[in-house]
């Protein structure tokens, strides 16, 4: 069975023992067999890994994982150290850049996640080539319980939510503690419809700040 390591295996006990995910296993079992998937098998949950329930802080939904070669390693928009930044995440840098001033150069997100962000794709698992092939699996449903778990926690967290994928997931997220910062996704298809100039990053560090939180630091 899983093992994530950290809180994050108590509160999803009931998800990972459910008919769903039994569904989503064998599925999976036969993907990784007989095709390329990414990310590594033992890098799928890389996000709540390095993030654990009490420390989140702020929670980035992607929709899936980078489908190119040696790209994914289970965070959303982030690769690995020496891969270079694809456009999503050089927009994402340069909104960074223009909000606060800090020059971003390596496109490894685990700064950020040690700090308590969240970088959550909806769906976990791609082919090599197809996106959006592991959609509707049934990702999906633990994803979204995810999501309510953590609307149902006292501290207060930040919701980004870039782009069509991510804005449906707003419903889950009623509890009034929280904030909720949506705008178009960071894709070069749609950056220049309101991503750009969103200021979330700020938005961000200023509605932490006022509950008594440390602002997060967007350098990489």
């Amino acid at each position: 069975m899983v093992n994530i390591g950290n809180s994050w295996d108590t509160l999803l006990k009931e998800d990972f023992e459910s008919e769903s995910y039994r569904k989503l296993r064998a599925f999976l079992a036969q993907e990784y067999r007989t095709r390329r998937i990414y990310p590594d098998m033992y890098d799928i949950f890389n996000a709540l890994k390095c993030t654990a329930y009490e420390d989140v802080r702020v929670v980035i939904l992607g929709q899936d994982p980078y489908h190119g070669a040696g790209q994914a390693h289970g965070m959303c928009f982030s690769v690995k150290p020496d891969v270079p930044a694809p456009p999503s995440l050089v927009n994402i840098f340069k909104e960074i850049e223009s909000e606060l001033g800090i020059t971003n150069s390596s496109p490894y997100l685990v700064p950020w996640a040690e700090q308590g962000v969240l970088l959550l794709n909806t769906v976990l698992t791609v082919r090599e080539g197809q996106p959006n092939s592991h959609k509707d699996k049934g990702w999906e449903i633990l994803t979204d319980s995810i999501i309510r778990k953590l609307n149902a926690r006292q501290e207060p967290i930040v919701f980004m939510l870039w782009g069509g994928n991510a804005r449906s997931k707003k419903l889950l997220i009623n509890a009034p503690q929280h904030l909720i910062l949506e705008c178009p996704h960071p894709s070069p298809l749609s950056a220049y419809a309101g991503f750009f100039g969103c200021g979330h990053f700020v938005k961000c560090n200023t509605f932490l700040q006022n509950k008594g939180f440390k602002p997060i630091n967007w350098a990489t």
